[in-house]
């Protein structure tokens, strides 16, 4: 007997309750703390970076060079993961020696590190997707690989308000910008620094960078990776829960 749909809904549900549990009070504070800190900061200066990111983020989900894995004939749920799972340790892989070699190089190279380290997320994502069986050609699944992005890389208190969206996915199609100049790129943006700010800044610190950049590129992606999967997983129960 197959026992592994038993075992996916078990880790899903466990994960679940990680994305619906109330921000503690180390979160409040530092969510509260990030708040403050960006408040500080120039709307021109947050608007910069937006854009920065905004058009970093659109190339790559535009790119039309992407060689997307695909599954041949019928394969079982279980081998399906385990294929997710090889891509998602080769991306880690990647990230960690990227992360590693530019860390090395100082503050340049450790900038260099941004948009590179982005690039290879945001192509994990497009990958796991396409082993899912998702269209990635579809504007709207470009933005699900979006959300999924910003719930793996936010405050508990922003994953409280964004695992709605992605438990009940289908339900949320018709509210969904109409194209990606809609999208809240400001609020991306920062969430996504201040996760990653602490980690990543100490990249850029002599010595230290080169071992700093490949453990927080390894940690970073994997970690990614299983929101990714578990994203899908949901989605993929959710419609087969509707079909029994």
């Amino acid at each position: 007997m197959d026992n592994y749909p038993n075992y996916v809904e078990a880790e899903l549900m466990v994960w679940l309750l990680k994305m619906k549990k109330p921000p503690g009070l180390w979160s409040r504070l530092t969510h509260g703390t990030q708040q403050k800190i960006n408040s500080i900061i120039p709307e021109k200066v947050h608007k910069a970076i937006s854009v920065a990111i905004e058009n970093m983020v659109k190339a790559v989900l535009t790119g039309s060079s992407w060689i997307i894995p695909k599954t041949k004939g019928e394969i079982s749920f279980k081998e399906r993961e385990d294929r997710v799972r090889k891509r998602i340790k080769w991306y880690r892989n990647t990230a960690s020696v990227e992360g590693g070699l530019t860390g090395a190089g100082g503050i340049l190279l450790g900038l260099a590190d941004f948009p590179a380290f982005l690039t290879i997320k945001v192509k994990m994502l497009f990958d796991i997707a396409a082993l899912y069986g998702i269209d990635t050609k579809d504007y709207q699944e470009r933005l699900f690989l979006l959300y999924v992005f910003q719930l793996a890389f936010s405050s508990q208190t922003r994953r409280n308000e964004l695992i709605g969206l992605i438990e009940n996915w289908e339900s949320f199609r018709t509210e969904l910008p109409d194209s990606l100049d809609q999208f809240d790129w400001k609020t991306f943006q920062l969430d996504y620094r201040d996760y990653i700010d602490l980690a990543k800044l100490a990249q850029l610190v002599p010595i230290i960078g080169a071992p700093v950049g490949a453990i927080a590129n390894y940690r970073l992606t994997e970690h990614l990776g299983e929101f990714a999967m578990n994203s899908y997983r949901l989605r993929l129960w959710k419609a087969e829960s509707k079909k029994s």
